[in-house]
């Protein structure tokens, strides 16, 4: 109890002792961190976002919410005599309402203020030839038909989603990956410091035969609270990303398969549990390393 209370009392006068360093590292920590979870949601959200287009579907006809019956019978005959038409499925407005309601079953004040009788219906296409070249001429031609709303096509809309994730993504990871080397390198100076301000006490220490893990511990201890509270503040960082920038994405109309930019319910909780473990972590093994160095010499 006596060690746990030593422990304590050292590292929170230490931080004390070291403010500004310590607030220096904890931001660039909470900074990095953030930009660790942003790139893991949209990643996630890319791929939710083209989870539609499964089983070889390679292009969506979108239907008018209000399209009549005999715009639905032409596009339905076509369909079903089309030698270029290998199958389809249909998804009707009920259907597309429950897809709906499970995409954003973490937004309720969102599903609350759609009804199913603004929801397009579609037509999941998957054509005999899946090239490109034919992809986008199917796709033209159901485009220019009666009652369509607007044409999907994996070709188009995933290539767009994809470039968009992967070059955000990785903007964000290189970036992350810099300012955690940052992060770890100014919690490794504060405790550094932190250590030299107490040269002679830990020589003291050693005189009388304390183990190097006694000292050390404190200011690994130190590092990490560090790392813990860096990553606390990036956490609400998460959510400000996906109630706020996913949702202007899901309410684009730029690429249709935004709509479905989204990360599943307790993605962001998930994410925010991994970002406590690389923080701490982080700042372990700064002052790991930082206090190596010291008992070393």
């Amino acid at each position: 109890m006596y060690r746990l209370w030593y422990y304590l009392r050292e590292t929170v006068l230490s931080i004390w002792r070291n403010l500004s360093l310590t607030m220096a590292a904890i931001l660039t920590v909470a900074v990095s961190l953030a930009l660790v979870g942003a790139s893991m949601m949209i990643r996630e959200g890319a791929e939710r976002a083209t989870a539609q287009f499964q089983e070889g579907v390679e292009f969506i006809v979108f239907m008018n919410p209000d399209a009549d019956a005999d715009q639905d019978a032409a596009i339905r005959h076509v369909l079903d005599s089309s030698p270029a038409i290998e199958s389809y499925g249909y998804i009707d407005k009920l259907a597309a309402y429950d897809e709906f309601e499970t995409l954003f079953a973490d937004k309720p004040e969102l599903v609350e203020s759609v009804t199913p009788d603004v929801m397009p219906p579609s037509y999941r296409i998957v054509p005999t030839d899946r090239s490109a070249a034919n992809v986008n001429e199917l796709a033209n031609q159901f485009a220019a038909q009666p009652g369509v709303r607007e044409v999907a096509t994996a070709t188009d809309a995933i290539r767009q989603i994809d470039d968009f994730s992967t070059r955000v993504s990785q903007a964000l990871l290189i970036a992350a990956v810099v300012l955690v080397g940052v992060s770890a390198l100014l919690i490794l100076n504060t405790v550094f410091t932190a250590i030299g301000a107490r040269r002679q006490e830990i020589e003291v220490m050693k005189l009388v035969g304390a183990s190097n893990w006694f000292i050390r511990i404190p200011f690994m201890l130190e590092g990490t609270i560090h790392g813990l509270i860096g990553a606390a503040l990036a956490i609400p960082v998460l959510f400000v990303v996906d109630n706020e920038v996913m949702a202007f994405f899901q309410e684009s109309d730029a690429v249709p398969l935004f709509r479905g930019f989204a990360v599943p319910e307790g993605f962001v909780w998930d994410t925010s549990i991994w970002l406590l473990i690389l923080g701490g972590s982080v700042g372990m093994i700064g002052s790991a390393v930082a206090v190596t160095r010291y008992l070393d010499v």
